[in-house]
């Protein structure tokens, strides 16, 4: 029973509607990719900023997510855990907090992600990432060059999500 409600919780999305379907992580391949918009944002914990033009050369995974989304919930360990096991491979995390208050927001990455969060609470950022304002959560992954590479409207899990940053990382620069 709990995993029939794991998968529809997953499958459902933050959409606010009846369960719609994951479309699942597409990868690009390498001559269908087009440049990652400008990302320059606030840091949730308010430490400074992240812009993207300062990884330049490092993939850089970029999760819009919310404290009151159930799938962000159940994809947070996936994505902390991805983190933790292709960082050293020059990947970067960014997390985009979207529609939430600061203080809620900075409670649900405490314990939870130990990479940076972007406080974003009018979902300026997703705009540019094409990221529809009910796709949350959604990924997107910028190879070496500052292309995207793979995008997710939904939940990602480690499983899915691993092998593919492994192989972008792997690319050459």
């Amino acid at each position: 029973m709990v995993a029939v409600l794991v998968l529809l919780v997953l499958v459902a999305g933050c959409t606010g509607s009846q369960a719609t379907s994951v479309q699942g992580l597409r990868m690009f391949a390498p001559a269908d990719r087009k440049p990652a918009p400008a990302l320059r944002g606030e840091l949730l914990d308010g430490s400074g900023s992240f812009d993207l033009a300062d990884h330049a050369g490092d993939v850089v995974v970029v999760n819009f997510w919310a404290q009151w989304c159930a799938p962000c919930v159940v994809e947070a360990d996936d994505l902390e855990q991805t983190y933790q096991a292709t960082k050293d491979d020059k990947v970067r995390f960014l997390g985009i907090n979207t529609r939430d208050q600061r203080d809620h927001a900075k409670s649900f990455v405490a314990g939870r992600a130990t990479y940076p969060s972007v406080f974003d609470p009018a979902g300026k950022l997703a705009v540019g990432f094409k990221v529809p304002p009910t796709s949350i959560p959604s990924t997107i992954i910028i190879d070496r060059q500052g292309r995207i590479a793979a995008v997710a409207f939904g939940a990602v899990l480690r499983v899915e999500l691993e092998p593919i940053v492994v192989e972008l990382a792997g690319e050459s620069p």
